[in-house]
């Protein structure tokens, strides 16, 4: 019986987090979320406005451009774990494809800014000069 209480009050709070979630999205900060919004996402968004973080714009193969939010001291290990974390949230919303081999992407495509392979993870974007708006594109390594 104290179970079903548990499960019960859990899911009453459960109900109400996600009511006060969808008057917070309503704010205009934050309205350009989704309805199904994480925590990560309304973080992300206020340290953006607060300019502790910047949108990066990843260039797909197909031309489609993705905003990826960062923190502003951001490695490139860091913006490629923001992209995953990204595309992970937007395919769980559409329904579409639900696993994708990060290790086959990483091992297929590397990043590139300006030119130039993005190829030590370690390295700040900043080294890069990489800042707030700037694009980064997916290209296709060459066959070795």
């Amino acid at each position: 019986m104290a179970e079903a209480e548990e499960e019960l009050a859990h899911a009453e709070v459960l109900e109400l987090f996600q009511a006060a979630l969808a008057r917070l999205v309503q704010d205009p900060l934050l309205c350009d979320l989704p309805p199904q919004v994480t925590a990560e996402e309304i973080g992300s968004q206020v340290a953006l406005e607060y300019g502790q973080a910047m949108t990066v714009r990843v260039c797909k193969a197909d031309g489609e451009t993705v905003p990826v939010v960062v923190v502003q001291n951001a490695s490139v290990l860091e913006l490629k774990k923001a992209l995953r974390r990204h595309i992970q949230l937007r395919q769980a919303r559409q329904g579409g494809v639900q696993h994708l081999s990060w290790k086959y992407i990483w091992r297929t495509y590397h990043l590139t800014y300006a030119g130039e392979k993005l190829a030590d993870d370690r390295k700040k974007l900043r080294e890069y000069g990489i800042r707030n708006r700037d694009e980064v594109s997916f290209i296709k390594k060459l066959r070795k």
